[in-house]
């Protein structure tokens, strides 16, 4: 049986499903999809925290899942932008835990993490399966997983 890490890029997810579906991702059929016939042995989901209670019921129900939830603060810019960006963090921790697992789950469409792939795939030889909104993530990234899972109707509420 396949021992599988699961990293969610919530903040990547969120949005992209709510653009191109305008639904949110379903979160406990993703857990059973990339459960199926194999052990979970690490789930982080990374979010931002803006200390409001629909969100923390949210991360609670994350937690409910399986995932441990990673946050960081919301910072919201001068100019009204806002950045709460976990890209070095999902990094390091894919680096890290990859050693506990045959294949590495990705959610997220951010072509950023094309290097971060073959990295886990060429040199420490893991399965990586990333999952994203196909129009809305980036093809390198795609290119350089082992698979790429469309988010589409069977992961959305």
């Amino acid at each position: 049986m396949d021992k599988v890490l699961v990293l969610v890029d919530v903040q990547n997810v969120y949005y992209t499903t709510r653009q191109a579906f305008r639904r949110n991702f379903d979160y406990n059929a993703f857990w059973a999809k990339v459960g199926a016939n194999r052990s979970i042995v690490k789930a982080i989901a990374y979010a931002t925290d803006r200390g409001d209670t629909k969100q923390r019921e949210f991360q609670n129900i994350l937690r409910a899942i399986g995932f441990e939830v990673k946050l960081k603060p919301y910072l919201q810019r001068a100019d009204g932008s806002a950045k709460a960006d976990w890209d070095v963090g999902i990094t390091i921790d894919a680096l890290e835990y990859a050693e506990l697992a045959d294949v590495v789950v990705l959610v997220s469409g951010d072509g950023d993490y094309d290097l971060l792939v073959q990295n886990l795939r060429h040199k420490r030889k893991k399965r990586v399966e990333v999952y994203g909104v196909r129009q809305l993530s980036a093809d390198n990234l795609i290119k350089a997983a082992s698979q790429f899972e469309a988010i589409d109707d069977p992961l959305l509420l």
